[in-house]
Formats: structure tokens, sequence, C-alpha cells
């Protein structure tokens, strides 16, 4: 009986913290490793319920958000240079070339020995450049030590701006729902803007 009422005192607040957190953690940190998982939708999303909520902090959405993306790529790095030394590679590495076209490779190959760090920093911020710049940090055989130097403020740079995003998109609606939808909208433009604006060029170009 004293377990049940403590069960029913508990805050739905604090449902939403246990639930959300630990959630949202997963949810990117899964997406970092599987490049398939829509994680800046996510953080979004998130931020956007944090917004009309005050049960969901916004910076524990920020801390939450860039702690996962980091130890995520972390992961996926430390992985890829095992498969790097690796006589037959692993599957890991494979994965990450699926994902790096070569021509998307190539210029991030050029970028990075150009500029450095300052690639990894914004590659989190270029739809669809992680991995290559990833796979380009493999092939000049960067330590895990330089690579952490430049993914944390990458990491750090990509949850303010989906974040931002979020706040955006909650900020133009009054239901948290809406506002969800907003955001994930506004993700997803973001995500294939340049992608469609070099399609319309090329023909111009040509």
């Amino acid at each position: 009986m004293t377990w049940l009422g403590a069960a029913t005192v508990v805050p739905p607040e604090t449902t939403q913290q246990a639930l959300g957190y630990p959630s949202l953690f997963l949810l990117v940190l899964i997406g970092a490793l599987v490049p398939v998982v829509p994680t800046g939708a996510l953080v979004s999303s998130a931020a956007v319920v944090a917004f009309h909520r005050t049960a969901i902090s916004l910076g524990m959405v920020f801390l939450t958000a860039s702690l996962a993306a980091f130890l995520g790529d972390l992961a996926l790095y430390w992985l890829g240079r095992r498969g790097m030394k690796s006589k037959n590679g692993s599957r890991w590495l494979e994965a990450i070339r699926s994902r790096a076209p070569e021509d998307r490779l190539a210029q991030a190959q050029e970028k990075l020995a150009g500029h450095g760090v300052a690639v990894l920093v914004l590659s989190r911020l270029v739809p669809a450049g992680r991995i290559p710049v990833m796979l380009a940090c493999l092939m000049a055989k960067w330590p895990l030590r330089r690579f952490v130097r430049g993914n944390l403020p990458a990491c750090l740079a990509w949850a303010v701006t989906y974040q931002l995003i979020g706040i955006l998109g909650g900020s133009l609606f009054k239901e948290p729902w809406e506002g969800v939808a907003a955001a994930v909208v506004l993700t997803v433009v973001v995500s294939v803007a340049p992608g469609l604006w070099k399609k319309v060029r090329r023909p111009a170009k040509a």
C-alpha cells in the first residue's frame, strides 16, 4: 500500500524527465553510429517540447544531445580505425564507406588537407557532410586525440543549431505538436535544400 501510494504522488514532470532525456540520448547515440536516424529532427522536436513545458530543460536537451552525438561519433571513428588497421576491414568501415560518395569524399579530403580541424568542426553542420569528412580523417590516419579536438566543438555547434530550429518552430505555435511538426519540416528543408540547389545549378551550368 505504501509503495502504491508513493507511486501515485510522483509528479508527471519527473516521469517526463526520467523518460525524455535517456530516450533522447539513446536515439541520438544510435543515430551517430547508424546514420539513418534523423537526429537533427529529434533534437529540434525535444527543443519544442522543452520550450512549451518547463519540466524539460532546454539546457539539459543541449547537454544530452551534444554528449550523445559526441560519444557516438567517437565510437564510430574508433571502430573505423580498427577497420583500417585490420587486413579484412570491418562492417563498420564498410558502412562508413558506403555512405561517402566518391565526389563527396574527394571534396572532403581536399578541404581537410587545406583547413584541417576547421573542416571537421563544420562537417556536422553541412547536410550529409559528417560521414565523408570522418572517412577522410580515417584515410589521413588522424589519431583519435586529434579527431576528438575537432569533433567536440562540432557536436556542440550541431546541438545548438538544431535546438534553435526547434525553438523557432515552438515559438510559432501554441500547441507543442504543431511546433514539433514545424521543427521537423524546417529540419528536412535545411537537410534537403543544399542538394536540391546543386541539382538545379547543374543544368544551368550545362
